[in-house]
This record gives structure tokens, C-alpha cells and sequence, in this order.
């Protein structure tokens, strides 16, 4: 097991990462001075039969007394509706202020409880357990939770810290190969915004990481989220350098919500969004064609979609990436690198990142 904390003075918390730590759950939740007693774990319809009968009966060996809630798969259900039903599950099982939320699943399911466990009773302990690639190295850690809006994505939400993070790396093992190669799009911007050197890397070991070997696996998230962390460490808030980790999301974020939440996974439309972030950077940022070349190589090499989808200058489209929270007036401030390894950040109007995207 690796372990380490993200400093964040009295929201501090432990992370680990390892193999086998589902077995571990309970008595790490002690460690890190939760419970006994009540608690509730959230997951859903694909994680639930795989891998809660695991986490509840570690819990209960600890002292718990868990209650599951099991929420539908997919983009669908980050939403209010979803938020209200699991805010019933958890008046039904009489919950107090020090009763712990275990969100065990991807993305949604971390962001989903997360806001529950941010605004049930104006906050609850909270601990993340991701099961996919895309939770385990990114969206775990930070502390973004929230819900989607009908016509933006992530427009709901508190920033939350949880009180730890589990990732089981073996719990990857199950995963399809659309949804494992997905979560490879965070990895990816990794490299492209801090770290030039794992992009060198990547490109070695991209063969270790698809086969999923468990030492590839466990320093791949490990390092990724290393990084995350020493960026929340010094911009919790995003207030400012947080906000390069956004690299590839804002176009992302406009591709899920226009193309309707499910059609793309979050992974795909980021690596989508990774590459028209290139085609911008050459524009406006400087970058060398080489080096854009280099990197959409890598996407297209992990199995990842690269090329804007059809009719992507439709009025949705547009209409979501205005509201993209990084907005300015008649621009959104866009995530660019000059350089492998090096991000900035640059106000574009619509039409220059229009004019950018369009040409052949």
C-alpha cells in the first residue's frame, strides 16, 4: 500500500493506494477516526454487486452499521432528482452529524455523495473509494462535488474535502475496456500540463498500463494523483492554478452536455476536448506543431477519440460552452500549454475559439 496526505491544514487527509484495500476499509476508516456506528455507502447498479458485500463487510467488522444506497449507473443520475432520493435514504437511516458517507464507485457517484455528504445536516464525514480510472486518478481528490443541470454540467455543487481516500486498484481489474481506457485521458493531461517526462513515460509503458499490470496500475495513480494534490494543496478553491486542471474540460464539458450526458464518456469527451485544446494552443499559446502531434498520438494510442463530433457547431453546443464557469463576458478563459509540461491560462472570445476549431 502507498500511502500519503494531502495537506490541507485542518482538512488534511490520508490517501492510499494499493490492491486489496476493500478488505482494509473499515479499519482504515477507524485510523483515520471515523464512526462506530451508522454510516452509509453509496454506489451503483454496476459496483454495488461487484464490490459493496466487500466494503460493507469490512465496515461492519470495524464497528459500522452500514445502509446501502444503490443509485442507477451512469451520467443520468448526477442529478437533483437522484441527490433528493438519496437524501431520503438518508433520513430513513436516522443518521447523525458523525455518521461517515462511503461513496464507492466512478465519478458520479464520488461527486454524487460528495454533495450529499456536503449539504446532509450542512456536512457529513465523507470518504471516497473510486472503483474506475477516471475517479482513481482524478475526480477522488479535490474535493468538486456536485450535480449536473439540465443544460451544463457540474453547474451544482460545493467544494468538499473527504476525510480519505481508498483506491483499491484492483477493483480496475473489472472494468470494461471502453470505461479503462476512458479514465487514460486524465493521466494523459497529467503529462501535458506538469509533467513532460510522463508523457515520455506513458509512451514506454502504454502496453504495461492496457494490460493492466498491477505495479503499471498502482504507480500510474499514484503519481496522477500526487500531482492533483500538489496543485489543491496551494488553490483548494481554484482561485487560480487549480483551474489548469481543467486542461481539454472546458470543450469536454460542452461535448457531454450537447451530445446528451451517456452518449460520451467523460474520459472521451476530455480527450476530445485535449485535442482542440492543441489546435488552440497553436493558435494563441505558441505551441510547437511537433509537440501537438506528439501528444494526440499518445490519445489516439490509448484508445481514445480525437476528432470533434459531427454538427458540433450547434446551437447546444455553443449554447453550453457559454456557460462554462470559467466564463468572461463575451469569452471563457481557455487552459493552453506553450510546452509539453507547461500550462497557461488565456481569455478567448466564442469566435476566436470558433475560428481556431473550424480551420482545416
Amino acid at each position: 500500500m502507498r500511502t500519503f496526505r494531502v495537506e490541507l491544514g485542518p482538512l488534511s487527509h490520508p490517501v492510499h493506494v494499493g490492491a486489496g484495500l476493500l478488505e482494509r476499509l473499515g479499519e482504515l476508516a477507524r485510523e483515520a477516526r471515523l464512526g462506530p456506528g451508522r454510516a452509509i455507502l453509496v454506489t451503483d447498479s454496476n459496483v454495488g454487486p461487484l464490490y459493496a458485500g466487500r466494503a460493507i463487510a469490512s465496515l461492519s467488522q470495524a464497528g459500522f452499521k452500514p445502509s446501502k444506497i444503490e443509485i442507477p449507473a451512469g451520467e443520468a443520475s448526477k442529478s437533483l432528482a437522484t441527490l433528493s432520493d438519496i437524501y431520503d435514504r438518508m433520513v430513513e437511516a436516522e443518521l447523525d452529524r458523525q455518521s461517515p458517507v462511503f461513496a464507492l464507485g466512478g465519478g458520479v457517484v464520488g461527486d454524487l455523495a460528495g454533495f450529499a455528504a456536503a449539504s446532509f445536516m450542512r456536512g457529513v464525514p465523507l470518504v471516497q473509494v473510486p472503483t474506475t480510472v477516471v475517479a482513481a486518478v482524478d475526480s477522488s481528490l479535490g474535493g468538486k462535488t456536485g450535480v449536473n443541470h439540465p443544460r451544463a454540467k457540474n453547474l451544482i455543487g460545493a467544494f468538499y474535502q473527504p476525510r480519505m481516500i481508498v483506491a483499491d486498484v484492483s477493483t480496475l481489474k473489472t472494468l470494461g475496456e471502453r470505461e479503462f481506457r476512458e479514465g487514460l485521458a486524465e493521466v494523459i493531461k497529467y503529462g501535458a500540463i506538469m509533467d513532460a517526462p510522463m508523457v515520455a513515460e506513458l509512451e514506454r509503458g502504454l502496453g504495461a498500463i492496457l494490460s493492466r499490470e498491477p505495479d503499471a496500475i498502482e504507480s500510474m495513480v499514484e503519481r496522477s494523483l500526487r500531482h492533483k494534490a500538489s496543485i489543491v494543496e496551494r488553490d483548494e478553491r481554484e482561485g487560480g492554478l487549480r483551474k489548469i486542471l481543467n486542461f481539454g474540460h472546458t470543450v469536454g464539458h460542452a461535448i457531454e452536455a450537447s451530445a446528451g450526458y451517456g452518449r460520451y464518456l467523460h474520459g472521451e469527451a476530455v480527450a476530445v476536448g485535449m485535442v482542440a485544446a492543441l489546435r488552440l494552443s497553436r493558435v494563441y499559446a505558441g505551441l510547437a506543431a511537433d509537440e501537438a502531434a506528439r501528444l494526440e498520438r499518445l490519445i489516439r494510442a490509448a484508445g481514445l477519440p480525437v476528432a470533434m463530433p459531427s454538427g458540433w457547431r450547434a446551437e447546444d453546443f455553443e449554447g453550453a460552452l457559454r456557460l462554462d464557469k470559467k466564463r468572461a463576458d463575451e469569452g471563457v478563459e481557455f487552459v493552453l500549454i506553450d510546452r509539453l509540461g507547461h500550462a497557461l491560462r488565456k481569455k478567448l472570445r466564442f469566435d476566436e475559439i470558433f475560428a481556431a476549431l473550424t480551420r482545416s
